[in-house]
């Protein structure tokens, strides 16, 4: 006979409220939230890093010493760039440092590398060659001026021990100038590329290698076949930083030539310092800029993505 009651929550509850918006709209509220938060680094990364940029490409198109006002120029600057030959001769000098920094201080760097990995102890193997590292660019440029230059130490080790070769002018003479500047940039240079060679050869898993050795593979053809395309990571590394490094050479060339004897021994870098802040021709220095800033950002994309398309088409 009974009957069930209605409760009052149950007479008066209604349908439940509609929650407003969605995770849609709950995802683009933490969008711009985060936006908030990031725009002043990136306002002050922009600040510091494009504005600069652009500044320097307006310089670029304008006759300008430092003093007054530029005079707009339009694409003068960059004609002069291959009319001048020294410019020329600079451009052809960091062509020869990209190719000597890659054979030299990576192949270099790699032979250590490979030398001593699976010894006991490698790392006490490479510390020899990763200590002049930590010198200074500059540094390195004056210790080999000294034994270099005319008269040096090398010159004078060569004439005791009756050497051929003993009165080669190092410093003077191109391209053997830039030859061996690019040797000096080796001693400092190779023993970092043989530390991260290193640490890739350490990465490698040694199941293929051990299965490649019961195959029958040795010597140069295991580390062909097997250990270097797995070392193809660091290796993209290791010659993408020394393709950037090369091309913005400035350091040792200064401490040991400062680009002489007259501009011969001149890379894009030490052109642009000397065009814009001991010739103060700031129009001229500035296209120089931009064209190192185009070449080395281009060499660089080329390269990583020549590198990386096996990897994206899987």
């Amino acid at each position: 006979m009974s009957t069930a009651t209605d409760t009052p929550e149950a007479t008066t509850a209604g349908p439940a409220p509609a929650r407003k918006g969605g995770p849609g709209a709950r995802a683009r509220q933490e969008q711009v939230t985060a936006a908030g938060f990031l725009a002043p680094a990136l306002i002050l990364c922009g600040v510091l890093l494009y504005a600069p940029f652009l500044y320097t490409a307006y310089l670029s198109l304008t006759e300008f010493n430092g003093l007054g006002d530029p005079e707009f120029v339009g694409v003068a600057k960059y004609t002069e760039l291959f009319d001048d030959p020294n410019i020329v001769q600079s451009m052809l000098n960091t062509v020869i440092w990209v190719v000597g920094t890659l054979v030299l201080p990576v192949g270099l760097g790699l032979l250590i590398a490979v030398l001593a990995h699976g010894l006991k102890g490698s790392f006490w193997y490479r510390l020899p060659f990763l200590l002049p590292y930590a010198i200074s660019g500059i540094a390195v440029g004056v210790i080999f001026s000294f034994i270099l230059q005319t008269n040096g130490a090398l010159t004078q080790a060569m004439e005791f021990l009756h050497l051929p070769f003993a009165d080669s002018r190092w410093l003077l003479d191109w391209p053997l100038n830039t030859f061996v500047m690019i040797a000096a940039a080796t001693w400092q240079g190779a023993g970092v590329n043989a530390l991260l060679f290193g640490v890739g050869l350490q990465s490698i898993p040694t199941e293929p290698i051990e299965a490649a050795k019961v195959d029958g593979a040795t010597g140069w053809s295991l580390f062909k076949n097997i250990t270097w395309p797995m070392l193809a990571p660091m290796t993209t590394v290791v010659v993408g930083l020394s393709i950037v490094g090369s091309l913005k050479t400035f350091d040792i060339v200064w401490g040991m030539t400062q680009g002489g004897p007259g501009r011969v021994s001149e890379t894009l870098a030490i052109t642009m310092y000397k065009q814009s802040f001991m010739l103060n021709d700031y129009g001229l220095g500035a296209a120089v800029a931009l064209l190192l800033t185009v070449v080395t950002v281009g060499a660089s994309l080329l390269y990583l993505r020549r590198q990386l398309a096996p990897a994206r088409e899987f």
